[in-house]
């Protein structure tokens, strides 16, 4: 009796996930990894920017601002000239930080104990910086919204950390609003006292900068009672942070 053979059928072997096609391998696209290469890559970009903008700042003199450009587009011109801090009494920068800032020389760009100061009181101003406005101005647009404070808050250390600090306070002064249309300390002091920066006495300038708070409100060389009020107690503390060696950062 002959034995039967079954004929073994080959079978088909199933077809692959992954093709090879010139000897690479097909992968499936992985949306959450190229995302997140996206956003590194967008964010190393960031960066990258940030460095260039106030590495290129520390040396070389803002040529003008957004504010400063919409008030020139506004008026038709402004009056603001760039002075060294060299050729500005060192009075005035006194003046300013004791204004705005008593604590810049010991601070890293925020002011904790004023920021905590200005919460527990509800006010709405005495917790910003010198660092903090010379960020607004040069880098940043004027007006409210979380995607400017965020930026503000991202871009202060850095500049703090890229900056000497006497370079901030020069950067401030002549950025600074003084005025409809006057802009920086050499404007102000023409425009106020027919003076040049240089040549500004303790009054003058603790005038100019009790009325930075609202520099369209406030008249330095016509003040009112508040205006003097204030420039009393800016040119005591003045003297007190030059005292105390709160000034010696920027002298």
């Amino acid at each position: 009796m002959a034995k039967s053979t079954r004929k073994k059928t080959a079978r088909r072997s199933e077809p692959k996930l992954s093709a090879k096609k010139g000897g690479a391998t097909r992968r499936r696209p992985r949306p959450v990894r190229w995302l997140l290469r996206w956003v590194l890559g967008l964010g190393l970009v960031a960066v990258t920017l940030v460095l260039l903008a106030v590495s290129l700042f520390a040396v070389f003199n803002p040529p003008t601002t957004w504010y400063m450009a919409s008030e020139t587009r506004r008026l038709g011109a402004v009056d603001h000239e760039w002075v060294p801090l060299s050729g500005v009494a060192p009075v005035m920068a006194r003046a300013v930080v004791a204004a705005e800032d008593a604590n810049f020389c010991t601070h890293w760009g925020f002011d904790i104990a004023a920021i905590r100061k200005a919460i527990a009181e509800g006010g709405e101003r005495g917790a910003s910086t010198i660092s903090q406005q010379v960020v607004k101005n040069v880098y940043l647009w004027h007006g409210r919204s979380w995607l400017r404070k965020a930026l503000e808050a991202a871009i202060t250390p850095v500049m703090e950390l890229v900056w000497p600090k006497a370079r901030i306070v020069e950067v401030y002064l002549n950025v600074a609003e003084f005025g409809e249309g006057v802009f920086g300390i050499d404007a102000a002091a023409y425009r106020y006292f027919r003076v040049t920066p240089a040549q500004l006495n303790a009054e003058q300038a603790s005038r100019l900068a009790a009325i930075l708070p609202d520099p369209k409100g406030r008249s330095a060389s016509n003040p009112s009672d508040f205006v003097l009020r204030r420039a009393r107690s800016i040119r005591d503390g003045a003297a007190t942070i030059e005292a105390d060696g709160r000034a010696a950062c920027f002298q």
